[in-house]
């Protein structure tokens, strides 16, 4: 018989921005975070009976065994330890894993933790200097590491904040909008944001920013990626942690709290793209993993999508909230709130982890009353890797006790990748782009992703001139037509407005 399971404790810590010799590092807020999450269930003995630990991969510190380490810290001695790969989905996933094996009674209680810390230093103590992943080692096994194909590098595409505001240019275009009436609305839903983060007691930022101030670039919004500013980018560089530990109902038992709800897991999902990389994309509009991904979550949690009380939906970049609506149908006029937090803009981006704050937020809320349900979803990469999962106050006869199983042996939705061509001389459509800014605040290049005649994909510099970086900001070009050269010294496709 397949046992319920309960989201039993969590835990979230927020580490002063002031700098400090007696900082923790990650593997501190991980500590910290799961001794909350034992607290708040009044258990004295909830770490130390683990029958599991998962962590989520760190990216402002390396641990060679981080489960092993966290375990031996807390005085676990968990049968099951394990450490995810790259990518915002991880803690949702592992979740999603971890309720499969209690359910199937293969354990009995799991932790999830994960934390970045980047503000604090032990040694030497000052911001990072460096680059995103440099606390990951060059011989990291596996692709989860990898974004961006060499040839996107190539032209300049490789980290996040270069390659979402892609699919913000197209989101622009299909809307028909002018681009100030454009920037306003999703202004609006950012500000939105803001103001619910500046309630959040574990918020990296309390700041409440009206729609003007998010899409206007100044002092301290400079313009990074067009049409993105500086307030419409992850806030990754943070020191935050989370903890929740899963267990089966009659395990829960023994650490019940009066006066608090009980938090069911319901059910999750989770897909990946066939289409892997920005480049092999059909439509930079939609994505069909996150859609696979809700409606599996929905389905076995037994739920429509209209008695859910509230979302937290993953929101490194504005476009990723958008698609998200528009792919599990949630209408512009919809009351329900679509972050908890505040969103990783202004609540934080903790690394791979910003999505176990969510779910430790909704916790909180069902086990109080304030909600009775609610959906997180986590995504990895340029929207490649979804998961999701439902949570509530009420026990339902979904079945998921093999869905883990189910999605790692079918995961992949979409079309398969288009076809690519490295080299292109001649005409091209235009099917997104952006401008990417230096610290200065100056237009430093412009990439374009676009369809030969014969419909294969290229990717192109735009030619670096004044009055292309303008008419490339100032009216939407997807559609036009311009003419490509490959320049062979640079390596590169060179694209001529007209």
């Amino acid at each position: 018989m397949e046992r319920k399971v309960v989201v039993a404790g969590w835990g979230q810590v927020t580490q002063p921005k002031q700098l400090n010799q007696k900082a923790k590092d990650p593997m501190g807020l991980m500590i910290q975070a799961s001794r909350r999450a034992a607290e708040m269930m009044a258990s004295k003995t909830a770490l130390t009976h683990l029958d599991g630990i998962m962590i989520v991969r760190t990216l402002s510190r390396h641990y060679t065994s981080p489960a092993k380490q966290l375990a031996q810290k807390i005085g676990a001695t968990p049968k099951l330890t394990h450490v995810s790969g790259i990518g915002g989905n991880s803690p949702q996933m592992m979740i999603n894993i971890a309720a499969g094996m209690i359910a199937r009674n293969e354990l009995d209680s799991v932790l999830i933790a994960g934390a970045e810390a980047y503000i604090q230093r032990e040694e030497k103590i000052k911001r990072i200097e460096s680059a995103l992943f440099r606390g990951i080692p060059e011989n990291y096994p596996g692709d989860d590491i990898i974004g961006s194909t060499p040839l996107e590098n190539q032209h300049g595409i490789e980290h996040p904040m270069q390659g979402f505001p892609l699919f913000e240019t197209a989101l622009w275009a299909d809307s028909d909008l002018d681009l100030q009436s454009y920037l306003i609305k999703i202004g609006k839903m950012w500000a939105a944001f803001s103001k619910i983060a500046s309630e959040h007691p574990y918020a990296w930022t309390k700041s409440v920013r009206t729609p003007e101030e998010i899409v206007t670039p100044g002092p301290g919004n400079r313009p990074v990626a067009f049409p993105y500013n500086k307030y419409m980018n992850s806030f990754v560089t943070v020191d935050q942690g989370a903890a929740v530990i899963l267990m089966s109902k009659n395990a829960a038992k023994k650490y019940s709290q009066k006066n608090r709800q009980t938090v069911y897991f319901l059910g999750g999902g989770y897909a990946q793209d066939r289409q892997r990389f920005m480049i092999e994309k059909s439509d930079f509009t939609s994505s069909p993993p996150l859609k696979a991904a809700v409606e599996k979550a929905l389905k076995r949690s037994c739920l429509p999508l209209e008695s859910l009380d509230c979302f937290d939906l993953y929101s490194c970049f504005p476009c990723a909230v958008s698609i998200a609506k528009k792919m599990i149908g949630i209408k512009d006029d919809d009351p329900r709130p679509l972050t908890l937090t505040g969103g990783l803009g202004f609540f934080g981006g903790p690394g791979n982890n910003y999505s176990l704050h969510s779910v430790a937020t909704l916790a909180e809320k069902v086990s109080t009353g304030e909600k009775s349900n609610g959906l997180v979803t986590a995504l990895g990469w340029f929207m490649h890797k979804h998961a999701a999962g439902v949570y509530g106050s009420t026990p339902l006869n979904g079945e998921f006790k093999n869905h883990d199983q189910k999605d790692q042996q079918n995961c992949f939705a979409g079309k398969n990748p288009v076809k690519i061509k490295n080299q292109v001389t001649g005409i091209g459509t235009i099917e997104t782009y952006t401008v990417i800014y230096s610290t200065d605040q100056s237009p430093s290049y412009a990439v374009i992703y676009g369809k030969t005649p014969d419909n294969y994909r290229f990717i192109a510099r735009a030619k670096s001139h004044p009055e292309i970086f303008k008419q490339l900001t100032s009216q939407n070009m997807v559609g036009q037509k311009i003419d490509i050269v490959f320049n062979s010294s640079k390596n590169m496709n060179i694209a001529e407005l007209a």
